[in-house]
């Protein structure tokens, strides 16, 4: 896993999803602020989902992610 800090602005901020196991996410896509633009889902697990309540759609955030791929 690696580390990194994606700046951009908050595109969408959806609602916290909850599994049967007790397992919850949440989704944010994010817009990046270069060149070319890219939208970015970025999914806040467990204890991490309340965090984009702090944010409204359409701020200028900087996130710290560690990521992963499949």
């Amino acid at each position: 896993m690696s580390n990194i800090e994606i700046k951009g602005t908050i595109k969408k901020i959806y609602d916290t999803e909850t599994f049967a196991s007790g397992f919850q996410k949440r989704l944010v896509i994010l817009t990046t602020d270069e060149n070319y633009p890219q939208e970015l889902p970025i999914e806040f697990l467990s204890d991490k989902v309340d965090l984009p309540d702090a944010h409204k759609e359409g701020s200028v955030v900087t996130v710290g992610i560690n990521l992963r791929s499949r």
